[in-house]
């Protein structure tokens, strides 16, 4: 080995042992001579190596979770085009989990407002809703999505997800209308 290295390594040891132990200072009191006890000499060689290995062991086992982004198409501003109201569910989110939906328009609708709760009961109805329009229209459903003062977000992001999982091509979040607020109401889900 090189002189270099070895002096090298011996000063790095040296440096560690010193910042490893905790040594009071060897003053001697003004030519008093004191009882023969040996100073105290803690060696914290082991607690550094303690927290070495906490620190390792939480870094590892936590995960690090990177947000995720849901794609959600909002309407743009201005006037809306026309949609075919045979092809439109209106799904309006109330309190309690619960949700009220309805095909085509609240005031002469092609199913009536029908009051589920999410889980199987959403799902259930969405899937069988958009196969219907699709068998009938040969085109997907458009799905608009009115969540209320009183839902929970929670609730809309599993809607959404009910959505993904149905393969619904078309669907936005509305702002809820008076008279849907009303159906709610009537319903006593708002």
């Amino acid at each position: 080995i090189n002189g270099n290295a070895a002096d090298s390594f011996q000063l790095l040891t040296l440096n560690f042992e010193i910042m490893a132990e905790l040594n009071p200072s060897n003053r001697k009191s003004g030519g008093r001579r004191t009882s023969g006890k040996m100073p105290v000499r803690v060696d914290l060689t082991a607690m550094v190596d303690l927290a070495f290995l906490l620190i390792t062991f939480f870094m590892l086992t936590t995960s690090l979770t990177k947000p995720r982004v849901m794609p959600v198409a909002m309407p743009a501003d201005g006037r809306p085009g026309p949609v075919s109201e045979t092809r439109t569910m209106t799904i309006c989110l109330g309190k309690n989990n619960k949700v009220v939906w309805y095909l085509g328009l609240l005031n002469k609708p092609l199913i009536v407002p029908t009051q589920t709760g999410f889980g199987r009961g959403l799902a259930t109805a969405i899937s069988e809703t958009g196969k219907r329009i699709y068998r009938l229209s040969g085109q997907g459903m458009i799905v608009v999505l009115k969540p209320s003062d009183h839902s929970v977000y929670a609730n809309l992001v599993e809607t959404i997800d009910d959505l993904n999982n149905a393969q619904v091509p078309t669907y936005a979040i509305a702002k809820i209308s008076p008279d849907d607020v009303g159906l709610l109401k009537q319903k006593g889900i708002y």
